[in-house]
């Protein structure tokens, strides 16, 4: 994989009084040092179409969805079998549908599987509504995971873009990963839709992280804002496609990060505060022109911030700012276990348009002190998740699953 040599990383936004241009400091990206493990890449499935999101049960089986088809399980055997989603599937899901970037996103499984709840949620696309809606779906896997029973749908109203407009197609930006936090709790996130007012409105969940319990209700501890949805843990989000929780022994264990994408500049890491604003508010910007008042795409990091600590200053300060070439922060992991070597506690972003993946060293405050790009060959990497034994296991847009294995 060809490396890029330099690159922008962030400063800190330590506060209303520091500049978003401060925090776009340039820097040299630091080359992998000898603390870095030796990876070895499998590619273990091909010929997919779109995989989007990996899961694993306690006893290995690998469940995976494919964006316009569904979820599917690859068995300790190496058959692989369609569990819920289009014609050919075990279970049809009459009302899964796929346009745009939107279908059949975020897998996860039950904290508790192994204890006999053999549970898993699907973020979807779905038509029971009217108009369309993202919805997250609670499927209970069978004995030998070649099907899937009692769909319950718990949460049903996640805004969907459904119509074109100025700026980009429908079913853009529904945002879609999913994970169990430490805490036991479902965090769920949202895309803004190109909709200018729907990250800072605190009644509707897109732009969005929503954290609930296995029925969709509301987790406690949210601090949402008076008179907000109070599923909402975050708001004032643009798409976000990654998050992840430090690890133990970490400082500050536990606490959610998440990934996101910025506009024409400035993707974001931010560590999450329960009830925190991210800053993302595409509305009303003076001397921008605006296409159907959407003025995301617009500005830049001056006159259309990510993180726009003018209008709120007590938005989240992001971890890191990527605003060099090949943006497109999409999932993110931390690595944990001892045979990561110098990458124990590590996040792992993905930069899909720059076809990497990059390695944060972050301080104890949760602020990236370093970074580097991860030696794997180039691709879009959509998801990173750890599996068997802690080895790393990606998905990209050629329709590939990979096993990295640390040495």
């Amino acid at each position: 994989m060809s490396r890029i040599p330099a690159r922008a990383l962030a400063g800190v936004l330590l506060g209303a009084s520091v500049g978003f241009a401060a925090s776009l400091l340039p820097v040299w990206a630091a080359a992998p040092s000898a603390e870095a493990p030796k990876l070895t890449r499998t590619v273990v499935m091909t010929g997919l179409q779109n995989p989007w999101d990996i899961a694993f049960t306690p006893d290995g089986v690998m469940l995976f969805t494919e964006k316009c088809r569904g979820v599917s399980a690859r068995l300790a055997d190496g058959k692989t079998v369609r569990l819920f989603g289009t014609t050919g599937s075990a279970v049809v899901a009459p009302d899964l549908f796929c346009q745009g970037q939107s279908g059949v996103h975020g897998i996860v499984v039950d904290p508790d599987f192994a204890k006999g709840k053999r549970d898993i949620y699907v973020f979807m696309a779905s038509s029971l509504r009217t108009p369309a809606t993202n919805r997250v779906v609670r499927l209970t896997l069978n004995a030998d995971a070649t099907s899937v029973s009692n769909r319950t749908d718990i949460i049903e109203d996640i805004a969907y873009k459904h119509a074109a407009n100025g700026a980009g197609a429908a079913g853009a930006h529904s945002g879609g990963r999913m994970r169990f936090g430490p805490d036991g709790y479902l965090y769920v996130t949202t895309g803004d839709n190109h909709n200018a007012t729907l990250p800072q409105d605190l009644k509707r969940l897109g732009g969005k992280v929503l954290r609930v319990n296995r029925d969709g209700a509301a987790a406690p501890g949210n601090n949402t804002p008076a008179g907000g949805d109070p599923r909402i843990f975050t708001y004032g989000h643009r798409n976000v496609q990654g998050i992840t929780f430090r690890p133990a022994g970490q400082p500050d264990a536990g606490r959610p990060f998440t990934a996101e994408h910025g506009p024409n500049h400035s993707d974001e890491v931010t560590a999450l505060v329960a009830g925190g604003n991210a800053g993302w508010d595409p509305q009303n910007r003076p001397g921008l022109r605006c296409p159907d008042d959407y003025c995301g795409y617009a500005g830049n990091p001056n006159t259309m911030p990510m993180t726009d600590t003018q209008r709120f200053p007590d938005a989240m300060p992001p971890s890191w700012v990527y605003n060099g070439s090949g943006r497109g922060m999409d999932s993110a992991l931390f690595l944990d276990g001892e045979q990561w070597k110098g990458w124990n506690g590590r996040l792992l972003v993905s930069l899909m348009r720059g076809q990497r993946i990059v390695v944060l060293k972050l301080d104890e405050r949760g602020m990236a002190v370093d970074d580097a790009t991860v030696d794997l060959p180039s691709t879009r990497t959509r998801t990173l998740v750890q599996g068997p034994k802690g080895n790393l296991y990606t998905a990209n847009d050629d329709g590939e699953i990979w096993r990295v294995v640390p040495n």
